[in-house]
């Protein structure tokens, strides 16, 4: 439940927030982009089965994979609203990172066969005190 609210304010909220904060004059048209980024996850119509609660997307979906978020974050050096789209992409990308960390909180085995599962074991052990 925890887990289902923050996914969808940092999907959602965090947008507004973002969208308000540093792009005040245009924060609609900004937040109305920012949200269309959430296309990419299309990509999760060509897994099988479409939705699994417990996997992690991060380098498992095609446009969820490391070499697209290189290309993301190459996006937010282009002239708006490249840039805007490719902040969108990562924040995007950061919010199904947070899933996967959770999952792993919750259930180590339920990411065994994750692709992104040295990146999850790496973040929960540095952010560990």
């Amino acid at each position: 439940m925890i887990q289902t609210a923050i996914h969808y304010f940092l999907h959602f909220g965090m947008p507004l927030f973002i969208a308000y904060m540093f792009f005040r004059d245009d924060y609609k048209r900004v937040y109305l982009i920012l949200l269309a980024t959430m296309l990419v996850d299309l990509d999760h119509l060509l897994a099988t089965p479409i939705f699994s609660p417990n996997r992690c997307s991060i380098n498992f979906h095609p446009l969820h994979t490391y070499y697209a978020m290189a290309v993301y974050a190459a996006m937010l050096f282009l002239p708006k609203p490249y840039k805007i789209i490719g902040l969108g992409l990562l924040l995007h990308m950061l919010t199904d990172l947070n899933d996967c960390v959770m999952i792993y909180l919750n259930c180590p085995q339920c990411l065994s066969e994750a692709p992104a599962l040295e990146l999850v074991e790496w973040l929960v052990k540095a952010t560990r005190f």
